[in-house]
Parts: C-alpha cells; structure tokens; sequence
C-alpha cells in the first residue's frame, strides 16, 4: 500500500509546484522537481547497525528532493511488522526501485540480501550508475558462500568494497569512540569541482585505516584529533598499519574520500565517491553533506554547483553511533518533508 505523506512545495523564483511523498513498507519516496536534478532518481540504501543511516540517508533525500530537484526514494531494511530494523541484514523494502535508479547512495553494512535483491543491485552496478559510498560501506556485504554474489562479500578478496569503491574493512585508525577526525584537503585537489563550498569538515567519528590503488583521486585526508574535540589539536603517537609497519598517526593521514572510475564487467563506467565519514552525526557538518550532493551532480555529469544548497529541511537531530541504538517502533512512512 502506498501512503500519501504530506504536501509542499518546491519555490524556484516565482515558481510554486505542489507535490506529494509516498511510502511503503520499508521505503520512502520523494519527488523531483523542477532544478539541475529534474528528471534523475537517485536511490539510497539505510543498512548498517551503528552509524544510523536509517535517519541521514532520509536527511539527504530530502535535501536532494527539495533543493536540487532530484526524484529520491529511501531503502530501509525492515523487520516482519514493517519496522526499520538496522540489523535485518537480509531485507531491503521495494528493491525493484533500484530499477530506475540513475544513482545510488549507500549507507550500508555486512547485507545479506538474498539473490534476487543482489541481482537488482548488481544490474544497476552494470548499468554504469554513479555511487556515493559512505562510512561502512565498503564492508556492504556479507553474503554466503553459495549465494550467486559471492563476490560481492567483503570476506571474499575484499569484494566489492576493495573491487569498486577501493578499500574494504581494515581497522580503526583513530581510537573509536576517543578521537575525532578533522578533514585536510589534499594537497593539489582543491580545485577539485568535488570540493566546491567544501572548506571544513569535522565528524565525531574516527578514521578508518585505508589503502585506496593508485587509481584512487585522494580529495580529503583524516587528522586523527587528540580527543572528540574540534579544537584538541593533532594526535601524535605511533601506529601500526596492515602491514605492520610503526609510522606517525598522523604522516601520512589516512585518506577519508577519494574518488575512481571503474569499469565494470558489462564495459560501463562507475564513477565512486567514497567516504570513511559521513555517520548521521556526522552530517550535522554542512561541507560533508555538500561533498555528497556534490558526489550526485559529479557521478551524473552535471555541473557541480560553486556551493550547493545542502541546508536541512525540516528538523534533524541525529541518534548517537551506537550498536543497536535505532530508535524503535520507527516505519518509513514517518518520513516525511516537515
């Protein structure tokens, strides 16, 4: 059953267009408008466990919707009754909408869709469709063996985590939960149309180790912070990397987004922005949020905005990161454009 969610409207200039957000049973869906997105549908899929993508992927849908004219719909997944359910790994509400998708945000973690979801999945990857890659979702999947994309799963080879995006799960760099990241523009990408009104990123989140290939464009790196603090200045202890070599925690940092063009195994392109950041509490910072609706207009071709609009519609007061610390009794039809 689609349920009506509310009316507004879009104001371009002179301009008032009425429209009207539908749900279901694990999703949402907003409308395009007239603006740069008109005529896109960009997908975003809510599943990880910690970092409360079932509250910030709503958030930039309606940032998108509402600011730039995007048509948007949120995945969630969802557990028997029709709750939002972070840990049902295995479900994802209305896969068919991946059909149309033309671009795909991912909040994901350690998936087990089952077959039929993948290949939804999988055919939008080899329709060449741009991805914007958040925090754990270079550890997406976690599929068995037998599944028909294995893979996919992040225990196979790094699957498509180290295959498409460019790292899969590693380890924490900075101390979870002690030290927070300030983001430092790398050095020859500030030019960088990624980076348009992009200036200062701060998350309460730590950074993650990575190692992108060197077909990686590195655009932001991690400054792993004393303490939770903006203002606590650079950590300065040894760390040990993957491959067990001792270096400064911070010389080099950590990359927390790069971006590759990968082609496929139908011979299209992926263009991938990938971030190590980007948790709901995260996104409070308004360049992070501007780097991902930058990553939209970059992966479809369009014109990146000088600064995009990435202003909050309505309120957001996102849930701490914690295992197991999704609000409950939530369903996607509470989303709404208010």
């Amino acid at each position: 059953m689609i349920k009506p969610l509310a009316v507004f409207s879009f104001v371009f200039g002179s301009c008032i267009l009425p429209s009207l957000a539908e749900s279901g049973d694990g999703w949402v869906s907003f409308p395009g408008g007239k603006g740069p997105g008109s005529g896109k549908h960009v997908v975003l899929l809510a599943g990880d466990e910690e970092y409360r993508s079932e509250e910030s992927m709503p958030m930039l849908a309606k940032i998108l919707s509402e600011r730039h004219g995007f048509k948007t719909t949120v995945l969630f997944s969802i557990d028997g009754e029709g709750f939002i359910a972070p840990g049902a790994g295995e479900s994802l509400g209305k896969p068919d909408t991946l059909d149309s998708a033309d671009a795909l945000i991912l909040g994901l973690r350690f998936r087990k869709y089952p077959n039929e979801v993948m290949k939804k999945f999988d055919d939008a990857v080899q329709r060449g469709v741009p991805l914007i890659a958040t925090r754990t979702s270079t550890h997406a999947f976690n599929l068995p063996k037998e599944s028909e994309y294995y893979r996919y799963s992040w225990n196979n080879q790094g699957g498509f985590g180290k295959s498409v995006l460019g790292e899969t799960w590693v380890n924490h760099w900075g101390k979870h939960k002690a030290e927070a990241t300030l983001a430092v523009i790398e050095p020859g990408a500030e030019k960088n149309p990624l980076l348009n009104g992009v200036k200062d990123i701060f998350g309460d989140t730590d950074v993650y180790e990575v190692h992108p290939p060197a077909d990686a464009t590195i655009l932001l790196r991690g400054q792993v912070l004393k303490t939770m603090e903006k203002d606590s200045g650079p950590a300065d202890y040894q760390k040990t990397t993957a491959g067990k070599v001792e270096q400064p925690v911070n010389d080099p940092m950590m990359p927390v987004a790069w971006t590759r063009e990968v082609k496929n195994a139908s011979g299209k392109t992926n263009k991938v922005l990938t971030t190590t950041m980007a948790s709901a509490t995260d996104l409070t910072n308004e360049d992070l949020r501007r780097l991902l609706v930058n990553g939209v207009y970059w992966g479809l071709g369009l014109k990146v905005p000088a600064k995009a609009d990435v202003t909050i519609v309505g309120e957001f007061v996102p849930s701490k990161y914690d295992f197991n610390g999704f609000k409950k009794g939530v369903k996607a039809q509470d989303f709404d454009l208010k």
